[in-house]
């Protein structure tokens, strides 16, 4: 068990489970389980008398109990209790001779590094930002292994994937260790480029580029191998500010926050107005629930029990953000152009989701110029399938230029896709030229 203590700032003092402070000598400089997420570790021997946050780690210091001494991690562990280590015997009279409370500094992640209602301020730039990437997972922090080489984006095999190539792309991102790495396409197949294979990571390189790996050609592996990870997360508390209401399973309802400050919480509703599902994206992800399958602006046929105050309007989020907090909103100024509880927001969210994409090369690869008779275009022209100038044209006689080609679009997600528009508002066509 673990817990932190000092200056009470955002992203250190999330308490983890070490009651006690761990001497300093001989600790090593190295990446740390410390922190997570982590871009560095700060070793801080013996705070002078001063000002601020020293003063009072100084202050500490004449109070400490010291638990741990000879720490030693390698840097890969996913908690100190893996690090090599040793514990002061209850009757040691001498502890830390000399020396002083270990003092770390974490440096947030991207992810982490937002305040409530403002765009992210990012602190520091991961090594490999840009050049790594996560798709198909569900939660933060999961997903499917993806590499950008010469302005391709591909995947990784799974041959020799492992824990340590994990962990280095759950840092690269700003995350924790991993807790999994995945193999045999667990978050989905990818598609085009396959980059890396038989990746072999030490666990304390910057950048999944700095392991030594194998590049490929299509006929070494499948997208059925693709790599994933799931890393460890920094415990926000965010899912204890969200809740919903009156749905028929834990996965929809009306959706409720809790605002204000110690002794004055309270829940309430949030303004249905231009609610949707970039919104929905993030109250899900919030909630732990997954993908958003619909946004709803009107949630009369949920109960919503003794809550009606509205307490949140003009949500506004991208989709990226991991709270409702980190939209913009209008704040304590509250407009709604539609009041009663009625048209408050809502959510239906789902652990799995359909991802559908375009097959772009093969688009370009079938891409040719025709030129059709007028008289072969009749029920493209009844589909409104060619340009406005056609209505003018000489039917049936002439022609027409046509951009012919081919396409494929591949639903890369881990569920079928189902168009939200029901049967009903279909339109059939007899023929297709």
């Amino acid at each position: 068990m673990l817990r932190m203590k000092g200056p009470s700032q955002k992203q250190k003092n999330n308490p983890l489970p070490f009651l006690g402070h761990i001497c300093n000598l001989y600790l090593h400089q190295l990446p740390s389980p410390f922190c997570r997420p982590v871009t560095k570790l700060k070793v801080k021997p013996k705070p002078r008398v001063g000002r601020g946050p020293s003063k009072r780690l100084l202050a500490q210091r004449q109070q400490h109990s010291f638990g741990l001494h000879g720490v030693a991690c390698v840097g890969t562990e996913a908690h100190l209790s893996l690090c090599s280590l040793e514990f002061y015997r209850a009757n040691d009279t001498t502890r830390c001779p000399g020396g002083a409370p270990a003092v770390v500094s974490c440096v947030p992640g991207p992810l982490y590094a937002a305040s409530s209602g403002q765009k992210k301020q990012q602190h520091s730039k991961p090594q490999g930002e840009g050049r790594v990437r996560l798709k198909g997972g569900a939660h933060p922090g999961e997903g499917r292994v993806e590499v950008l080489k010469a302005s391709t984006w591909g995947t990784v095999c799974d041959r020799k994937w492992d824990l340590h190539a994990a962990s280095v792309v759950c840092r690269e991102l700003g995350f924790g260790s991993a807790r999994e790495a995945l193999s045999g396409a667990r978050m989905g197949q990818g598609m085009g480029a396959i980059h890396l294979s038989e990746v072999h990571c030490s666990g304390q390189e910057l950048s999944l580029w700095k392991c030594p790996h194998k590049n490929i050609t299509a006929e070494d592996c499948s997208h059925s191998q693709d790599a994933g990870v799931r890393c460890n997360l920094p415990y926000t508390g965010v899912e204890t500010r969200i809740r919903l209401s009156g749905g028929r399973s834990q996965h929809e309802g009306r959706v409720e926050v809790q605002i204000g400050g110690p002794g004055s919480l309270r829940w309430g509703l949030i303004c249905g107005d231009d609610w949707g599902t970039l919104e929905a994206m993030v109250a899900c992800r919030q909630l732990g629930l997954g993908y958003a399958n619909h946004g709803l602006q009107e949630t009369w046929y949920w109960d919503s029990g003794n809550i009606t105050e509205v307490v949140m309007s003009g949500v506004r989020c991208t989709g990226t953000e991991l709270s409702l907090d980190q939209c913009a909103h209008h704040g304590t100024h509250l407009t709604c152009k539609r009041t009663g509880t009625r048209f408050t927001a809502g959510v239906i969210c789902s652990e799995t989701a359909s991802d559908l994409l375009l097959h772009s090369a093969l688009v370009q690869e079938t891409a040719y110029i025709e030129d059709r008779p007028l008289h072969m275009l009749y029920c493209a022209a009844e589909e409104n399938c060619l340009a406005s100038s056609a209505r003018s044209a000489n039917w049936p006689y002439g022609h027409r230029r046509l951009l012919r080609f081919s396409s494929q679009i591949h639903n890369l997600g881990r569920a079928d896709f189902r168009p939200k528009a029901g049967r009903h508002s279909w339109v059939w066509h007899e023929c297709h030229g």
